[in-house]
C-alpha cells in the first residue's frame, strides 16, 4: 500500500514537472528603465549557484510580431537551460500593444539586456565570455539583431561594453524583414532592410544554432536556408535545423502550449545543449538532455 503510494506521488511529480507546472524564475532584476518604462529580467539560476560563480548564461526573447507576448513563454527553456547549469534570463521588453514601439525599440532593448547581463557579470555569477543570445520569431530576431546588426543602440548606455553575444541559438526566427520574409508592414519602405538580418551578414558574427520548421507559413523556411547560406559564404558557423513539417511556433513546450507536447522541445533542447559543449559553454555530460 505504502509503495503503491510513493510511486503515485512520483509519477505525479514526474507528470508535473514535464507539463512545467510550478516552473517560476527564481528572481526578476531589472535591467533598464526607459520613457517611464521599467524593464525586467526573469533570472533562473542553477542549483547551488553563488553570486561569486563563472557560469554561462543566456538571454532569451519571446515572440509576438514585435507586438505582444511575454517572457514566460521561454519559462521552460530557461528551466532545463538552468538545470544544466546555466544562468538564464527571458527578458520582458517593450512591445507594441503594450508600449506604443516599433521593432527598432524592440532591438535596442534586447542589446540592453545583453549588455546588461554582461556588465553585471560578477554579481550575477555569470562568464561575461560566454553569454547566448536566444529567443523566437520576433525575439528569435531581435536575439539574432544583437550579433548581426550593428549600431540601434539605447542612448545613454555604457556602449564601451559590448552588447554582442558569444553565441546565438534562435528558433523559427525572423531573418528577412522585406515582402520575402515577415514584417515588411511594420517598416517603411525606406526602413525594411535596417534590421534584415538576411541583409547584414558579413564575416564575423558569431556562431549561430538555428532551428525551423519547413513547413512555417509565418517565417518562410527559404529564409533560414537563405541565412545558413549566407553566413557559411561569409565565412562564419552557421548550424540549420530544419524540422520537417512543422509551423511557426513548433519548439514551444508543453508549459506555453500544452497541446504541443514536449517531443519537439526536448528535440531543441539536445540539439541546443550539443551545440553549447561543442563551443565549451557546457561540459560534454550536459550533451544529453
Amino acid at each position: 500500500m505504502m509503495k503503491s503510494l510513493y510511486l503515485m506521488c512520483a509519477l505525479l511529480l514526474c507528470s508535473l514537472s514535464a507539463n512545467g507546472a510550478g516552473m517560476k524564475p527564481d528572481r526578476k532584476v531589472q535591467y533598464k528603465a526607459v520613457d517611464g518604462v521599467k524593464l525586467e529580467l526573469h533570472v533562473f539560476e542553477p542549483e547551488g549557484w553563488k553570486a561569486s560563480d563563472d557560469r554561462p548564461a543566456i538571454v532569451m526573447f519571446f515572440g509576438g510580431g514585435w507586438q505582444s507576448g511575454n517572457p514566460k513563454q521561454f519559462y521552460q527553456q530557461a528551466r532545463t537551460f538552468a538545470d544544466k547549469g546555466m544562468v538564464a534570463f527571458s527578458a520582458d521588453y517593450r512591445i507594441g500593444s503594450r508600449n506604443k514601439t516599433t521593432p527598432f525599440e524592440c532591438v535596442k532593448d534586447a542589446k540592453s539586456a545583453v549588455r546588461w547581463v554582461r556588465q553585471h557579470a560578477d554579481e550575477l555569477g555569470v562568464d561575461p565570455k560566454r553569454i547566448v543570445a536566444s529567443g523566437g520569431s520576433a525575439g528569435g530576431h531581435i536575439a539574432g539583431c544583437t550579433g548581426v546588426i550593428e549600431g540601434c543602440e539605447e542612448k545613454g548606455e555604457k556602449t564601451e561594453v559590448s552588447s554582442k553575444p558569444n553565441l546565438m541559438i534562435l528558433f523559427n526566427p525572423v531573418l528577412d524583414t522585406t515582402s520575402k520574409g515577415y514584417g515588411a508592414k511594420r517598416f517603411s519602405p525606406e526602413q525594411q532592410t535596417d534590421l534584415s538580418l538576411c541583409h547584414h551578414v558579413e564575416r564575423g558574427i558569431v556562431p549561430t544554432l538555428v532551428f525551423h520548421g519547413e513547413a512555417d507559413t509565418t517565417v518562410p523556411f527559404e529564409n533560414a536556408e537563405r541565412f545558413a547560406r549566407l553566413m557559411k559564404k561569409a565565412g562564419n558557423e552557421c548550424v540549420l535545423v530544419p524540422f520537417p513539417g512543422k509551423g511557426h511556433g513548433f519548439f514551444n513546450g508543453s508549459f506555453f502550449r500544452k497541446k504541443n507536447g514536449d517531443e519537439d522541445f526536448d528535440k531543441t533542447m539536445e540539439q541546443s545543449f550539443r551545440f553549447l559543449t561543442g563551443h565549451g559553454f557546457l561540459p560534454v555530460a550536459a550533451a544529453k538532455h
